[in-house]
């Protein structure tokens, strides 16, 4: 059986690499993407099994992103944990209207990876 796989958006490479590597000890394949114009065509490629997606973008609009996903057949099952940072309440709140199913900070993200993933990954 594989190891289960996880995409990840991010532009910035901090944290998106520490990001990678924190999921890659915790056993899962990582596929990452950093252009926001390929992050819908990525996820229909490979079915990963959970989205994690930084909310900050200079190229393109996340929550919009997430929104179009979850309106899809084929994509709309795939939990996605959004993250940005603490105080950008609003682009939080537009994460969770458009359907995220997990939303936390930037650093929260580093220090609470696998419970994160844990209930990420839970059968709502």
């Amino acid at each position: 059986m594989s190891t289960p796989l996880v995409l990840l958006f991010y532009e910035k490479l901090i944290p998106g690499s520490q990001i990678v590597n924190r999921l890659q000890d915790l056993g899962y394949r990582v596929s990452s993407v950093t252009q926001s114009d390929k992050l819908i065509d990525e996820v229909r490629k490979h079915h990963p099994m959970a989205l994690i997606m930084d909310l900050h973008s200079k190229t393109g609009d996340i929550p919009l992103s997430i929104q179009t996903l979850k309106e899809d057949l084929e994509t709309q099952h795939i939990p996605v944990l959004a993250f940005a940072e603490v105080n950008n309440e609003d682009l939080h709140e537009k994460a969770r209207l458009a359907g995220a199913k997990l939303i936390a900070g930037e650093e929260a993200v580093l220090d609470q990876l696998p419970h994160l993933m844990e209930h990420l990954l839970e059968v709502d």
